[in-house]
């Protein structure tokens, strides 16, 4: 059986945390398939199909991983992909606590599907996409915490907008 692994998230951008775990979790499964997750009560900076394609971008030479959307619970997608793992990246134990209650009540609807926590390297712990969107709208230097593909995009689109 092929082990199918959902790395959900809202990857509002993708940072270089994500692509740390990502890259750790490899080894691990067949496939990765790092799916964004549609909320209609989150105001996005990136559009989803922004995010998608950077995704696409970064991990075009690994057969792998693939890149999709989705709305809705997680077990479900998962259950359509059948993928029989979600991947969730930890950086403090304040992570953990958060994560481990959705991992509860994603064992709890489908106890067929497995979170596979893995911690971030520790040069990463302090890249959130939270904290790189404030530095991008605030006009710094966020270049350290995001992917080349993604940060010459955003410096292209703020160069054309000047």
């Amino acid at each position: 059986m092929e082990r199918i692994c959902l790395f959900p998230g809202t990857f509002d951008p993708i940072t270089l945390g994500h692509v740390d775990i990502i890259k750790r979790a490899l080894p691990l499964f067949d496939r990765i398939v790092i799916a964004i997750g549609i909320n209609t009560t989150k105001s996005p900076m990136f559009s989803a199909e922004q995010r998608l394609n950077w995704i696409e971008q970064i991990f075009h030479s690994e057969e792998k991983i693939s890149g999709a959307m989705y709305e809705g619970l997680t077990v479900n997608f998962c259950k359509q992909i059948n993928a029989k793992f979600i991947l969730r990246g930890i950086r403090y134990v304040s992570d953990f606590e958060y994560e481990k209650t959705i991992a509860d009540a994603n064992r709890t609807l489908d106890p067929g599907i497995e979170t596979i926590f893995l911690t971030g390297e520790p040069k990463y712990t302090s890249v959130a996409s939270t904290i790189v969107r404030d530095i991008l709208r605030n006009g710094g230097d966020a270049s350290l915490f995001l992917p080349d593909v993604v940060n010459n995009e955003f410096r292209a689109n703020a160069n054309s907008a000047r």
